[in-house]
């Protein structure tokens, strides 16, 4: 038998990748492999971005990679130098990818920069765990020596510290904000995490060393991976109760789900956009100067449409004729606007870089009375 690392679900729940001793193999809900990887080899964890489509793998040489699943291809590959990475996870909200490496620290990925966005020291001790709520909001770590930290993802700001008695495995977040803590065969799960840290909500005892902790989405149900197999424990309110149709249905049919599969495709981001802050694109980019408006429609020529013969054309149809001409050439005058500011501020950008001309030296300068 050969060793699986981790398992994780692509677009369909009918299809999922499991990263193996040397590749990363694709099989169906039948167990039947559909693909073998051989692009990403001695993968330690995999994780799904699907609103991108893209499979993020880590290895055990330091090696971070996206691959596309919709075409096939890499569409990045970078060399982290953190050493084994097996403490992986990703921010739903805006598709980065956090890594936790054994000098404590989190470094944020995008597969558009080949360095981290940014960086945070949360523990003094190697970490084990990361994740981060549905809502993008907060992020859990914890290390070997016991410590539970939550973050601010947004600011990037300590909120809540707690000590358990022994080091911490697992770390999960429920759809509803609950957190599941595993300490060796003992399974925790707290809530309101970010506000206060109480008496756990739900306390259970597997018996054995447990190895892996997830919700299962729309249900109360908590999945728990141990060195003896499988179990699962009820935890009431995890689950949210609630669920759009358009956006993830549990009752989907064979025929909704083949056209949930094409709208996704079509609607699929690209990995380009994926940033620390999601609303970046939803502004205006407000880096030239302001342009008087009054200036800009002086300059746009005044339309006069030819004298049709009488009944080809109606009032109302040469009014908006005239209209739509016109706000071609407004739209053509700002664009010309536009450049000629931009080749401004390079110009002058230039200048200004320019070096001051340097006198020539004299060995006896050295000897000049200085002032």
């Amino acid at each position: 038998m050969e060793d699986v690392f981790d398992v994780a679900f692509l677009h369909q729940e009918t299809m999922f990748a499991t990263a193996q001793k040397d590749w990363v193999y694709v099989y169906d809900n039948m167990g039947i492999e559909l693909h073998c990887i051989k692009q990403l080899s001695r993968v330690l964890r995999l994780e799904f971005l699907p609103y991108h489509f893209l499979l993020v793998a880590a290895s055990d040489r330091s090696f971070l990679s996206w691959l596309d699943v919709s075409v096939g291809q890499l569409v990045a590959h970078t060399h982290a130098k953190l050493g084994r990475l097996n403490v992986m996870c990703q921010n739903p909200s805006n598709g980065v990818v956090l890594l936790g490496t054994g000098k404590g620290t989190v470094s944020m990925w995008s597969p558009g920069v080949g360095s981290p966005l940014a960086t945070v020291l949360c523990h003094n001790r190697a970490i084990t765990s990361v994740v981060v709520d549905v809502g993008g909001t907060n992020l859990a770590t914890a290390s070997t020596d016991g410590t539970l930290k939550i973050w601010d993802v947004c600011k990037l700001d300590f909120l809540r510290v707690h000590h358990l008695q022994s080091g911490i495995s697992n770390l999960t977040f429920s759809q509803r904000g609950l957190l599941a803590v595993s300490t060796g065969p003992v399974v925790q799960v707290f809530e309101n995490v970010a506000k206060t840290f109480d008496a756990p909500y739900l306390r259970h005892r597997v018996g054995r060393t447990v190895t892996d902790l997830s919700f299962c989405p729309y249900e109360d149900v908590l999945g728990i991976g141990h060195d003896g197999g499988f179990g699962s424990i009820l935890v009431p309110g995890a689950g949210e109760p609630n669920f759009d149709a358009l956006e993830s249905n549990p009752y989907q049919t064979k025929s909704q789900r083949r056209e949930g599969e094409v709208k996704a495709l079509l609607e699929k981001v690209d990995y380009k956009m994926i940033c620390l802050d999601p609303t970046v694109i939803n502004r205006v980019d407000v880096q030239l100067k302001p342009v008087k408006v009054d200036t800009l429609f002086s300059k746009v020529p005044k339309v006069t449409l030819l004298r049709d013969r009488k009944g080809k054309n109606s009032g109302v149809k040469k009014a908006l004729r005239k209209q739509a001409i016109r706000d071609k050439l407004t739209r053509s005058v700002v664009r010309e606007e536009i450049k000629n500011m931009i080749k401004q501020e390079e110009h002058s950008d230039v200048e200004t870089e320019l070096p001051a001309t340097k006198k020539p030296y004299n060995v006896f300068y050295r000897f000049k009375q200085q002032n």
